[in-house]
C-alpha cells in the first residue's frame, strides 16, 4: 500500500509541474497577444490568445486529475514572464519552451506509465499532440519573420485580432490557423 502512494504522490508531482509549466504558458502568451495586438499585428495577436486558451485548458485538465488522485493543484506559475519583446523574439522564444514542453511531457508521460497510472500517461499523451501544434506554428511564424522579414509583417499589420466569443483555442478541429 505504501508503495502504491508512493506511486501516486510521483504522478501528483509530475502532475502539478506540469500544471505549473502551463500557468507561466498561459501568462507568457497573454502578455504577448497583448502586446502584438498594440502593435497591430491582429492575425498574430489572436493566434497567441487561442494558443493561451489551449494552455488554460491543459492547465485545468492536469487540476483535474490531480483532484481526482487526492492532491492539491500547484497555482503558481514555473517561470517568469518575458515582458515587451520584440515581434522578432517573440517566436523563437516560444518555440523553445513548446519544444522543451514536448520533452518534459514525454519524460512525465514515462513516470505517470512507470507508476502504472495509465489516465494520466494518456492525459500527457494528448497534450503533447497540442503542444507539438503550438511548436510547429511558433517555429513556422519564425521561419516566416527569418526569411521575409518585413514583407511578412506588413502583410500581417493592421489585420484583425478578435477571436469573438470563442473559447475553443487554437489545437482543437475548427478553431484557430
Amino acid at each position: 500500500m505504501a508503495d502504491r502512494q508512493a506511486r501516486k504522490d510521483k504522478v501528483i508531482e509530475v502532475l502539478n509541474k506540469a500544471r505549473g509549466m502551463e500557468l507561466y504558458a498561459i501568462t507568457q502568451y497573454m502578455n504577448q497577444h497583448y502586446n502584438l495586438d498594440n502593435l497591430d499585428y491582429g492575425e498574430l495577436a489572436m493566434n497567441m490568445k487561442l494558443i493561451a486558451i489551449d494552455e488554460m485548458r491543459h492547465a485545468e485538465m492536469f487540476a483535474e486529475r490531480i483532484k481526482e488522485l487526492g492532491g492539491e493543484p500547484a497555482t503558481s506559475a514555473l517561470g517568469t514572464v518575458q515582458k515587451g519583446q520584440d515581434v522578432r523574439a517573440i517566436y523563437p522564444f516560444d518555440s523553445s519552451v513548446e519544444d522543451e514542453t514536448v520533452d518534459q511531457y514525454n519524460q512525465f508521460l514515462n513516470i505517470c506509465r512507470e507508476a502504472g497510472d495509465s489516465i494520466s500517461a494518456k492525459l500527457f499523451d494528448a497534450i503533447i499532440e497540442e503542444e507539438q501544434a503550438h511548436f510547429n506554428y511558433f517555429d513556422n511564424v519564425d521561419g516566416h519573420i527569418k526569411t521575409l522579414g518585413d514583407t511578412y509583417l506588413s502583410k500581417i499589420a493592421g489585420t484583425p485580432s478578435s477571436t469573438g466569443g470563442t473559447t475553443k483555442g487554437f489545437a482543437l478541429p475548427g478553431a484557430g490557423a
